[in-house]
């Protein structure tokens, strides 16, 4: 029995690989397992194979690459694609389009591909680190400074308020637990300096140095493209591809020519990113940027998120771009359509309309803040924003912990929203896994010339509705060939004309129809007809086979 999908806690190592393995073990027609790489700290990265097999294998069929994971506290991506795997599961037979799509496409999905930075944020006293465990740039043990940490050892690390007349932060006069910055001129009232909960290294008793993380990698700057080096970007490792959960990745989708459409889960903003981090979109092919406006619009009206470039609506800083992303690597490098989705939006849940992603973060109204403070009390029973609570601090003595929830409620939906929040998100997944090219032979037939000769025909159509090289990037780049088309002969026979295997081109899909009937009419560029001559005095079988990297492989037989 396929198990199902817990939506009240978060799925350590363990237990996420048993609920794989458990899954193919169950429905091995389906599924299957394998671990594509180790991570630093030596654990596998498991990758599910998701297909129905009995049609074919899975590098025969048109393939959609899913992750999630990838920083180590963003742990409720792996619960998408826990629940994604169980809704193609269970759907299968039952659901029309899971049905078609595992019939004739392929999932590849990667739920952790970073198993060390989350067991770490996922014991029972958490350690919150960006992403990879291995000590970058460095690898010396900071001897001072002040680092994050579950200081009380609650399995919470929140806020820590200390009492300071230089403080740059009050709390609001209406609501005194909420803290707010302190006006530039204020004096005569109680502040206090803020700092997550953490452990200062060597404290003087006066200074305070925010410690630099020593795991400083984020493995979503490892990727080849706009890779660069620690002083333009931090965390991006040594060179790219440096780490082995990269490393793994990068080594299987080179391998496997078959993926059309990516996704990878992050958190959290509420919204569906696609590239370009570090360039303009009139930078890209203006088809493919066509493509990829109506792929977000499919995502809005199916998750309600809405879609966003990088460039234009989430930059850190205006002056600065990001690079070595997975979304820009895909789709610059290999010509296919990859998003970064960022689940869970706690302004829009607290009612807050206008939301600007990353600048809510810098700026925004007070009232936006007492509108958190609302929902989180009235909505999630207080998990966002903790009310104060005294603690008796090894080195810094009296200080109070409490403030905003940041892993609890801000960084992944909180239990009770889990479900509800992940739950629309199969159902973009099967269409955007369904609207990949895919091959078919309508036709495959013989006719006797006479004399033991025969005119063999196979007429070959791309039936999806994007185009068999899926992007106009992947043109560019030359990554795709055309269709090949090749004939094997029955034992005794000759080939009179045509080439045993012929690159019959390009066939385009639906994608660029406009939305006005065109003037001129369409053309057949779907298809293409191939024919070959052979003698074969003693009948037989003659196997055409048509096959493209991305838009799969058909095969038909014809008896002479």
């Amino acid at each position: 029995m396929i198990p199902s999908i817990a939506f009240d806690h978060y799925y350590r190592y363990d237990e996420l690989t048993e609920f794989l393995n458990a899954c193919a073990q169950e429905m091995p027609h389906l599924m299957r397992v394998e671990s594509i790489g180790k991570s630093h700290e030596g654990r596998d990265i498991w990758l599910a194979t998701v297909t129905n097999f009995e049609t074919g294998p899975d590098t025969e069929k048109p393939a959609f690459w899913i992750d999630g994971n990838i920083h180590a506290s963003e742990v409720s991506p792996a619960t998408v694609c826990l629940l994604h795997i169980y809704t193609l599961l269970t759907g299968y037979g039952s659901d029309e389009d899971i049905t078609r799509c595992l019939n004739t496409r392929a999932f590849y999905i990667c739920p952790r591909v970073n198993p060390d930075g989350a067991e770490w944020a996922l014991e029972d006293v958490p350690r919150i680190i960006r992403s990879g465990t291995r000590m970058y740039p460095f690898t010396d043990e900071p001897v001072d400074g002040f680092y994050t940490a579950d200081a009380d050892q609650d399995g919470r690390i929140l806020q820590m308020r200390v009492p300071d007349p230089h403080g740059a932060w009050k709390p609001h006069p209406d609501e005194p637990r909420l803290l707010i910055r302190r006006d530039p001129t204020e004096t005569g009232g109680t502040y206090y300096r803020l700092f997550l909960e953490g452990r200062p290294v060597n404290y003087d008793g006066y200074t305070i140095q925010q410690q630099p993380n020593p795991q400083g990698l984020d493995i979503n700057r490892n990727f080849p493209h706009l890779w660069r080096q620690e002083n333009e970007q931090r965390g991006a490792g040594p060179y790219p591809t440096s780490e082995p959960e990269v490393r793994a990745i990068v080594d299987f989708i080179v391998n496997h020519l078959n993926i059309t459409g990516a996704v990878s889960f992050h958190t959290w903003a509420g919204v569906l990113l696609r590239p370009y981090g570090d360039q303009p979109d009139d930078k890209f092919p203006a088809e493919d940027l066509w493509i990829y406006q109506k792929l977000g619009d499919k995502g809005k009206e199916i998750t309600g998120y809405p879609a966003a470039s990088v460039y234009h609506e989430f930059r850190y800083h205006p002056n600065e771009v990001i690079g070595g992303v997975f979304d820009d690597w895909i789709y610059d490098h290999y010509g296919v359509f990859g998003w970064t989705v960022e689940l869970w939006a706690p302004p829009r849940q607290a009612g807050i309309t206008d939301y600007k992603y990353i600048d809510w973060y810098r700026e925004h109204p007070v009232e936006d803040d007492l509108t958190m403070l609302k929902w989180s009390d009235e909505k999630l029973g207080g998990q966002a924003h903790i009310d104060w609570y005294p603690f008796d601090h090894p080195e810094l003595g009296p200080v109070e912990l409490g403030g905003w929830n940041f892993l609890g409620a801000w960084r992944n939906p909180p239990f009770d929203y889990l479900e509800k929040e992940i739950a629309p998100f199969p159902k973009w997944l099967v269409w955007h896994a369904l609207i990949s090219p895919r091959l078919e032979l309508v036709e495959a037939s013989a006719e006797s010339l006479g004399n033991g000769t025969y005119r063999i025909r196979a007429v070959v159509e791309n039936s999806g509705w994007l185009p068999a090289y899926v992007s106009k990037k992947a043109l560019e780049k030359k990554v795709v060939r055309g269709v090949l088309c090749e004939i094997e002969l029955p034992e005794g026979a000759t080939l009179e004309t045509g080439k045993v295997r012929q690159d019959i081109g390009q066939l385009e899909g639906r994608s660029h129809t406009t939305a006005m009937p065109s003037f001129v009419g369409d053309s057949t560029t779907h298809r293409a007809k191939v024919e070959w001559v052979i003698r074969a005095p003693q009948g037989g079988t003659v196997r055409v086979t048509a096959r493209h990297d991305r838009a799969g492989t058909a095969r038909a037989e014809i008896a002479l």
